[in-house]
Order: C-alpha cells, then structure tokens, then sequence
C-alpha cells in the first residue's frame, strides 16, 4: 500500500510539474512521460457476513431469516442437538419455543424429526437456547447429500426455516 501511495504521490508531482503554466520557454520543459505499475490486482468486492464460520460449539451455522438469528447443528453418531444464537453466530438466545423441527429426505421420502427443548445452563426458567433429539436415524441422515435437510423454528412468534449444509467440521463421528 505504500509503494501505490509514493507512486501516485510521485506521478502527481511529475502532473503538476509538467504542465504548461504559458511560462516563458526555460520555464516550462515537460517531465518525461511516467507510467505506474502495480504489484497486484485491485481488490475484487467481496462480501463479508460478521460471524463466524461455525458456532461456539463448533458446529455447523444455519441462517435464520436475513441473519437475524443462527442456529447451531452438533451431532454425533446417537444425537443432534440444535443451539439458537443471535445474528452474528456468536451469542446463545432462549426462545419459549418447546421444540424445533428438522424435515428430511430419506431414500426419496420426507421425514419429520422433533427436538426437544433441553435448556442449556444459563438459560431463563421456560426458555431454551438447545434442543435435543437423541434419534440416531436423525443423526444418521443428516449428513446424507440428498437428505437436504432444513430446520423449522418459531422464534417471538415469527417462523423460520434454514437449510442444513453438510459440513465435517460440526460434528464428532469418524467417517
């Protein structure tokens, strides 16, 4: 970055130089042509999200709504369990909510898992910001390419629905 700004400094020191003031000859020689030249591309615009890229339980992110909350997928072998956390991914968020919803496919048919509210410690009494199933069918598909699971949730009264990607990172079995 400070090789580009000496650069422009220096081409627009040769610009003002150079020019014709309408001087007297001695006056106003022109400074030879100067290019600039760059190490690198400018930047392409990307696009950053302000959370992390998997949860504080190490699982998988799933967005609800237009970032306004995340949800958490954690599973093993036996059990999946399901973290509610604030828009940036971070931050676990009880809800009054009883259960949650994961509907799958399962050899071509659709499958409905509940999970149950099972407050984490710190929860408010009759909130939950985890919910639990320990159905090992649910544990065993989740992760099925064609599965394409989503999750369904009513958080204060407002229905969501997040798509479940497959991804090692948020889980604990051996592949």
């Amino acid at each position: 970055m400070n090789k580009l700004i000496m650069k422009l400094g220096v081409t627009g020191i040769a610009l003002l130089v150079g020019c014709d003031k309408g001087g007297t000859p001695s006056q106003t020689s022109k400074a030879p042509p100067t290019s600039i030249s760059m190490d690198a591309p400018p930047p392409s615009t990307v696009e950053v999200h302000d959370h992390p890229s998997e949860g504080p339980h190490h699982g998988t992110l799933v967005e609800l709504g237009k970032e306004e909350f995340h949800a958490e997928v954690v599973h093993d072998d036996k059990s999946v369990s399901i973290y509610i956390l604030d828009g940036k991914g971070r931050i676990s968020v009880p809800i009054d909510a009883r259960e949650v919803v994961i509907n799958l496919l399962h050899e071509g048919k659709p499958e409905q898992f509940k999970l149950t509210a099972t407050p984490d410690a710190g929860d408010p009494n009759g909130k939950s910001s985890r919910f639990v199933s320990n159905d090992a069918e649910l544990a065993g598909h989740i992760d099925d390419e064609t599965a394409a699971p989503k999750l369904s949730i009513t958080i204060n009264g407002k229905s969501y629905r997040g798509v479940i990607s497959h991804d090692h990172a948020g889980h604990d079995h051996a592949h």
